[in-house]
Formats: structure tokens, sequence, C-alpha cells
């Protein structure tokens, strides 16, 4: 396996891996994991994680929450209804009285809605290539990672 040093046209901190005369972005490979610290349920999914030696990216769900486009994208490649991208369970949640409110609300204004605080989106969110999941379920990781 050869690394690249430099790649003209490239960012810097690019890390380009070319095997077999194909080059292949770790960026792109990376799982991403949004999480809370504080969450039980996060700590469980990142030591599973751990445990499997698989590699992600840790995001701090209420310090960089996913944004209004992101979270269309993940809801599309999940293949779950919106609802089970809301933490019903969190503060906010029960403040807002969100569980009368949403059934009133359009797609777009629940997208909306979520996008303002990473304490909404149901936690872990595991984001992949092409899949997303909400929540941890180990049946439904080992399904998409192992």
């Amino acid at each position: 396996m050869v690394f690249a040093r430099e790649v003209k046209g490239c960012e810097p901190g690019f890390v380009s891996r070319i095997y077999a005369g194909l080059v292949e972005s770790e960026e792109k490979t990376m799982l991403k994991v949004y999480c809370y610290s504080r969450c039980s349920t996060c700590k469980k999914a990142l030591k599973w994680l751990d445990d499997k030696g698989i590699k992600y990216e840790l995001i701090d769900i209420k310090e960089n929450h996913p944004s209004e486009e992101e979270l269309r994208k993940y809801h599309a490649m999940s293949g779950l209804p919106l609802k089970r991208f809301w933490n019903t369970s969190g503060i906010p949640y029960r403040e807002m009285g969100l569980s009368k409110k949403l059934k009133e609300m359009s797609e777009d204004e629940q997208f909306a809605l979520l996008a303002t605080d990473g304490m909404l989106v149901k936690r872990p969110l595991l984001v992949g290539e092409n899949f997303a999941l909400t929540g941890f379920k180990e049946e439904e990781w080992a399904e998409k990672l192992l």
C-alpha cells in the first residue's frame, strides 16, 4: 500500500491511498456518529464500535448538530419514517409539547425545527456512505457494519 504525501489539487490534510491503480479517500468511507457525551445509549454504542474495531468520526450532536440539508439526506438514506428522527424522551421535545404539535406540522416544518437543536434529534445517529440509523439497536448496527 502506498500513501501519497502530496496530491496536486487536493486540500491540505487530504490523505489518499493509492492501491492497484485506485484512489480511495479516507474521509469518504468514514462513519459519522452523532452523540451526546452524557447519553448512556451513546456510550454503549461507542463501546460497541470500539470493541468491534470499527473506525468512526465522533460528532457532538449538541455542539455540531446536523443541518436541515443533512437531516433530509440522512432521512432519505435511512428509509425510516421521520418520527424516528425525533428524540421523544428529551427535555426540549417535552418542553415544546411536540408529541401533540408534530401531528399538525408539515415535513418541511419538522425538518426545519429538528435542525435548530441537536437535542431534538434521536441519538446516536449513525451515518455511513449509503445508510443512516437512529438510536442504538445492536442487531441493526451489526447488519449494516459487520
